[in-house]
């Protein structure tokens, strides 16, 4: 492999969020599978990906895309074989790339094997795997996470006449990490698949693995300690693994799932990706000033991962209740739009499919601190069905070409998994790749080239992070810096252009246009600027 030899790789990693089913159908029946996303994987690498992170493609019923799984050691057969599944991991490889899995430790599906056996009777070792109670008034203080759909956490199950805990839907018993039994298991499960050689997990949500009266049930000093446990295995017997944690909470609380940087190496910045929605809109940088301001530093090892849109809704969790609304108002005016306490929408409707505005997240998301992840087809502007169940309007099959069912499969479309894009503004005839690869200026070639750029410059994905001295809110200007140099980031959140007067050290006489690679000189220790409206700069000073 051709490879950072180091353990600290994920630090300067982009990471890509890929959905099987929607990447590329290799066997012609309307899914996405390995074989298909192994001929796409010279066009991930290509775009600059160092990782990619695969969604569940285990056997499950697939209430909830694969994140209900009924066998945790094997591939679902819509995608392929164990087999596959090796084959894909050793091509990336092959290629300079890792891969990561999820890993969902929170529950399983009620038709895996251990559900059904724990069901049927009180006497198995299953029984203990879940989390059983004869009232539906334990825990009181925990939300409801799937406000929409569910009732209650508790669910009554006739087979043991007992009530079962879970946070998401009903077909999703939580385990019970009480139990030594349970707790053995999943280290034999993590073992299987870094034994073929997989780079790391996304930990799906790992906030709620343990419950205690008289508390919420999230963030528990037992699942610390357990999460502690399961990295230090990881450490011990695989180093240079990673795990990445998704908790969707306020900085101060994710910051306790890096511990003393011997938890998780990783962790999503969830609050961040509102934020960034919210000073576009605004023209105004305060919310994102305000948020990065109260994110507290980390170990030295550790890292941020930074988003603009996932396979999930448009979490609003993270802000307040006026903020919320104001969000709904803004980017979901629609009631269909909304989900949860989120919004079903991709990022390209959400910026008006404004390239200029779509760039301009972009810039943000690539010279913020933390380690980028592209949601596929954001990368060339995908649009969204809102009419779609659930959140499938944003996991619709990816539009290679112009060609039959966007060149995602050759089956017969009533045989695709979900309906491609077909409006008139986001269909794949508009929004393609094929096309994008042919101009200089689409968004894919903007995004390749903020990949190439960040990859030049190691600052902008491991060095310090500072705000700039500019009194206009219209803008976000902060510093990158390392020992080797120091970056200067300027992005206009306004439709109005911007001038720009900073100081800057005596010592600095000139700058460099990272994108144009134009050099200028500094005239008295200032720098003096016009910012074109939603534009940006990535100045290198010397």
């Amino acid at each position: 492999m051709t490879m950072t030899p180091s353990n600290l790789w994920y630090k300067d990693a982009v990471f890509y969020e890929l959905n099987l089913k929607a990447f590329f159908d290799g066997n012609h029946d309307g899914h996405g599978d390995f074989q298909g996303a192994i001929q796409k994987l010279d066009y991930l690498k290509d775009l600059g990906v160092d990782c990619i992170w695969l969604l569940p493609f285990y056997p499950s019923p697939l209430k909830d895309d694969g994140y209900d799984i009924s066998d945790y050691y094997n591939v679902h057969p819509n995608f392929g074989t164990l087999e596959d599944f090796k084959e894909f991991l050793h091509a990336a490889h092959s290629k300079g790339m890792r891969v990561i899995t999820d890993l969902v430790l929170n529950h399983t599906s009620d038709q895996h094997p251990w559900f059904q056996a724990a069901r049927k009777d009180p006497n198995s070792p299953y029984r203990n795997y879940y989390v059983w109670s004869d009232t539906d008034k334990k825990y009181q203080d925990a939300r409801i996470i799937f406000l929409d759909t569910e009732p209650s956490n508790w669910s009554w199950d006739d087979e043991a006449k007992l009530y079962y805990w879970h946070r998401f839907y009903a077909s999703q018993p939580d385990l019970n990490y009480d139990d030594p039994g349970l707790r053995a298991e999943i280290l034999k499960i993590l073992s299987f698949w870094l034994e073929m050689g997989v780079d790391g997990f996304r930990a799906d949500a790992v906030p709620y693995l343990f419950e205690r009266e008289g508390t919420n049930c999230e963030n528990l000093p037992e699942t610390l300690e357990y999460l502690k446990e399961l990295r230090a295995f990881v450490d011990q017997n695989y180093p240079g693994r990673i795990l990445l944690c998704e908790a969707n909470q306020w900085p101060d609380d994710v910051r306790r799932y890096f511990g003393d940087g011997d938890i998780f190496q990783m962790g999503f910045h969830f609050p961040v990706m509102p934020r960034i929605y919210m000073a576009m809109r605004k023209q105004d940088s305060s919310d994102l000033r305000w948020i990065l301001d109260r994110t507290p530093s980390i170990p030295e090892n550790c890292q941020w991962c930074t988003f603009l849109r996932n396979h999930d809704e448009l979490t609003l969790e993270m802000v307040t209740d006026e903020e919320r609304q104001w969000m709904w108002q803004e980017y979901a005016p629609e009631p269909r739009m909304r989900l949860n306490l989120g919004i079903r929408r991709r990022m390209a409707p959400l910026l008006d499919n404004n390239q200029a505005k779509i760039e301009l997240a972009n810039a943000l998301l690539f010279s913020l601190p933390g380690s980028p992840i592209i949601y596929y087809g954001d990368e060339i502007g995908m649009g969204d069905n809102i009419w779609l169940f659930d959140r499938n309007g944003v996991r619709t099959p990816m539009q290679w070409n112009a060609g039959k069912n966007a060149g995602f499969s050759t089956a017969d479309p009533s045989a695709l998994y979900l309906p491609v894009i077909s409006d008139p503004v986001y269909g794949y005839q508009q929004v393609n790749l094929a096309d994008q690869l042919e101009k200089p200026d689409s968004i894919l070639n903007r995004i390749k080239k903020m990949i190439a750029v960040r990859k030049a410059n190691p600052t902008l994905s491991q060095g310090d992070f500072r705000w700039a001295n500019v009194n206009n809110p219209a803008l976000v200007a902060f510093y990158r810096s390392d020992q080797q140099q120091t970056i200067l980031i300027l992005i206009n959140l306004s439709t109005a252009e911007q001038p720009v007067t900073l100081p800057l050290d005596a010592h600095i006489t000139a700058f460099e246009n990272l994108f144009t690679q134009k050099k200028s000189a500094l005239s008295d220790q200032q720098l003096q600027l016009q910012i074109p409206p939603l534009g940006y700069f990535w100045l290198k000073l010397s």
